[in-house]
This record gives C-alpha cells, sequence and structure tokens, in this order.
C-alpha cells in the first residue's frame, strides 16, 4: 500500500512538473521580450516633431468613489507619478445620491493633470465616457443616446464610446471610439493559461504578461474605419483601470490583509497603454486644450510597454514639408505625401478608408498619396516575436485629404 502511495505522489508530481514546464519556459520567453526591448530603448531616435509637443496619459479611470473599484486616490497618483504621465482623465461611475465628478481628482497632483468625467449609460443600453462629468450624470440613463450626445457637445463635453463591442447607435454622431481596452481585453485571457502566467511571469513583468494575451481589435478597427471614412471620429484606448481583481487572506474594513494580491494595480495598467496627444508647440497644457486634442483626433494610441514611444510622427506632406498632422485635412492634390516615423526600426502600415495602402520596414515610411481617402497608420514591432509581432505598437488617429465638399466637425 505504501508503494502505490508513493508511485501515485510521484505521477502526481511529474504530472504537475509536466504542467509548469509550458509556464516555465513562457517566463523565460517574455524575459527575451523585455531584454529585446531595453535594448530597443537604449538605441532609439530621440526623434520629435517641431510643431508639436507630447503629452502622455490615459483614458478611463475609476476609484471606489463610484463603486466597482477598491482604488483609492493615493494609489491612483502614485501609480500616475510613477509612470511619468502628464494627464489621467477620471470616468467616474455615476451614483443617484452624489455628484462623483465633482468629488474625484481634478488638477495637477505632483506631476499629473487629472481631468473629471463620468462613465454613463443611455436608455438605448449605449454606454459613454462624459468628459467633463456633470451632476446629472445618472439621469441620462432615461435618456436616448441621441439626445445625451446632443446635449453633451452643446455643452462642449466630449461623447466617447466605451464598450464598443455592446454598442448599438452606430449612426449618431459621437466624438470618438474606445477601440481597445485593458480591462476588456484582460477579461479574455483563458483562464488556466492566465493562472499559471500569474504564478511564473507576472511577478517580474506585469505589463508585458498581460500584453502576452493580448491580440489586435480587429472587430473594433473595422467598424471604426467603417465610420471614419464618411466623417471625423477620434479613436483611443481605454484602461478601464479599477484596481480590484485579485485576493486575500483575512483582514478588516479598513484595507488591512494578511496576503494581498492585487492583479491590477493601477500602476500596472497605467504602463501597458497609453494615449499620446499632441498640442502644437507654445499651446498651454490644460483641460480645455487636452480635450480638444482629443477630439481632433490629435493623438495616437501607445503600446508603452513594448517599446519607448516618445516622438511617433504621422503627418501629410507638400514638397517635403509638413502639411498637416493626425486629425486634421487637406484638399488633396497632386503631389501630397504621407509621411510616419518611430524611435525605431518597425513595421509602418499605412491604411486607406481601412483598408491596407503600403506596407514598409524601417524609422520611416514615406509615399505619394494616390487620391481623396482617410488615412491612418499602424506599427508593428516584429523582431519581438510572436504574439507581440501581431499586436501593434502604434495605432495613430486619422489624417483626411479630401475634396472641397467634405466638411469636418469644428463645435
Amino acid at each position: 500500500m505504501k508503494k502505490l502511495l508513493k508511485r501515485i505522489l510521484l505521477i502526481l508530481l511529474a504530472v504537475l512538473i509536466a504542467v509548469q514546464a509550458p509556464f516555465i519556459y513562457r517566463r523565460y520567453k517574455i524575459g527575451k521580450v523585455a531584454e529585446k526591448i531595453s535594448e530597443g530603448n537604449l538605441n532609439r531616435t530621440l526623434a520629435g516633431h517641431p510643431q508639436y509637443k507630447e503629452y502622455k496619459g490615459i483614458i478611463h479611470a475609476h476609484t471606489s468613489l463610484g463603486g466597482h473599484s477598491t482604488g483609492g486616490f493615493d494609489e491612483l497618483i502614485s501609480a500616475a507619478n510613477e509612470n511619468d504621465l502628464d494627464f489621467v482623465i477620471m470616468t467616474e461611475h455615476y451614483s443617484d445620491a452624489y455628484d462623483t465628478s465633482a468629488l474625484t481628482l481634478n488638477g495637477i497632483y505632483g506631476k499629473t493633470l487629472f481631468v473629471p468625467g463620468n462613465e454613463i449609460d443611455t436608455s438605448d443600453g449605449d454606454r459613454f465616457l462624459m468628459i467633463p462629468g456633470s451632476s446629472y450624470a445618472a439621469s441620462l440613463r432615461n435618456t436616448s443616446t441621441r439626445k445625451v450626445i446632443e446635449k453633451l457637445q452643446g455643452e462642449r463635453r466630449l461623447a466617447l464610446i466605451t464598450y464598443p463591442e455592446k454598442f448599438h447607435s452606430w449612426n449618431e454622431q459621437f466624438d470618438g471610439d474606445e477601440v481597445f481596452s485593458v480591462h476588456t481585453a484582460s477579461k479574455k485571457v483563458n483562464p488556466f493559461t492566465g493562472f499559471f502566467d500569474l504564478i511564473w511571469s507576472y511577478p517580474a513583468y506585469p505589463s508585458l504578461t498581460l500584453m502576452s494575451h493580448f491580440r489586435r481589435p480587429d472587430e473594433n478597427l473595422a467598424r471604426f474605419d467603417q465610420i471614419n471614412a464618411t466623417r471625423h471620429i477620434t479613436l483611443f484606448a481605454g484602461t478601464d483601470a479599477h484596481s480590484n481583481i485579485g485576493f486575500h487572506l483575512f483582514g478588516d474594513d479598513a484595507g488591512n490583509k494578511l496576503f494581498n494580491i492585487k492583479i491590477d494595480p493601477y500602476t500596472t495598467t497605467f504602463g501597458t497603454v497609453r494615449l499620446h496627444v499632441l498640442l502644437f508647440k507654445g499651446q498651454e497644457f490644460n483641460q480645455e486644450n487636452l480635450l480638444r486634442a482629443v477630439q481632433f483626433g490629435q493623438a495616437f494610441v501607445g503600446f508603452d510597454c513594448m517599446g519607448y514611444l516618445i516622438g511617433f510622427v504621422s503627418e501629410a506632406t507638400e514638397n517635403n514639408n509638413w502639411l498637416q498632422g493626425m486629425g486634421g485635412s487637406v484638399v488633396w492634390r497632386s503631389g501630397l505625401g504621407l509621411r510616419a516615423s518611430a524611435p525605431n526600426d518597425a513595421r509602418f502600415v499605412i491604411f486607406r478608408n481601412g483598408i491596407k495602402f503600403l506596407e514598409e520596414i524601417g524609422k520611416q515610411i514615406s509615399t505619394e498619396a494616390p487620391g481623396i481617402g482617410v488615412y491612418r497608420v499602424e506599427v508593428y514591432l516584429d523582431h519581438l516575436g510572436p504574439p507581440f509581432d501581431q499586436m501593434p505598437w502604434i495605432i495613430s488617429n486619422s489624417i483626411y485629404l479630401v475634396n472641397d465638399s467634405f466638411e469636418l466637425s469644428e463645435r
């Protein structure tokens, strides 16, 4: 009997080791990717653009104010400053009892500008980020999507789609579309692989471990491109940061815990994906100018955990000179060019009306524009290997080459 028990235990041990082996190897591979990223950061080109100054930050963050989160202001401010963020756009869940947007962070804390906003619902089952927020956020759940958008835009607030996979009212005149969400993508992680990655890889490489499970948001980008081919809208990525996923053993209401593991602390989600906003040099960095640049599409999405990103440029040119940047429109004429550059060698893909138009490898891509169209750029780091080579490092907003009848909305 003892021999049988010993044999069973040895078999179980062998099975346990066999199960762990692939995840130990994944830990090794992610470490190698981290080394490549560090090397690329050291060898990057300190690029930039003479027209713009770049600010990096995040959209879509919650605290315990509106429920659904255990995160507090101290943790949030610390994470924003630790990640060297220039801005954090708050989107607190609403409450029937009080104005969460008025009570959340507003202004500069340390080195970071915080902008107060709300996440809201409409009677049509759509969900938006309303920026800035308002005391009437809760009441909007009884109002149609069209009326909500009209009200927000009439008050110069942004109406940005969140959870596009659940959105219905695609014909309405919203301002922007959250094409990627860290929170939504994380919920799609396979629980089995996610659990063992949490043991082996996540403690050393939290953001990269998350990235290894993410995939290009094909459906969201296709939907964005379809609408963007007919009118101006902006794309962005959100963190939907809650800082509330994890587990602990024993604790009290004061937050004291004997053993505590938090999987989604703000510091991790803030280091994964960011929005890089471009303001014209000499333009004051404040809430109003930041939000207008976001609305205009003067920004790009960066998965910063894959490599240092300051200095990406996407522009329309004429005679090799800057003519217009992301979010801008130019009346098309023969000789107009398109140009994009990044701090490191990468694979550039230019899309025209959502269809791949040109693909090149290097630190820059440049071509003559073939005609009227909506052009945007995606950039990939193939040298990082799978699965990172299938996830964009950069997703730009669009440049519009138009005829005389195309007019952008300028509220």
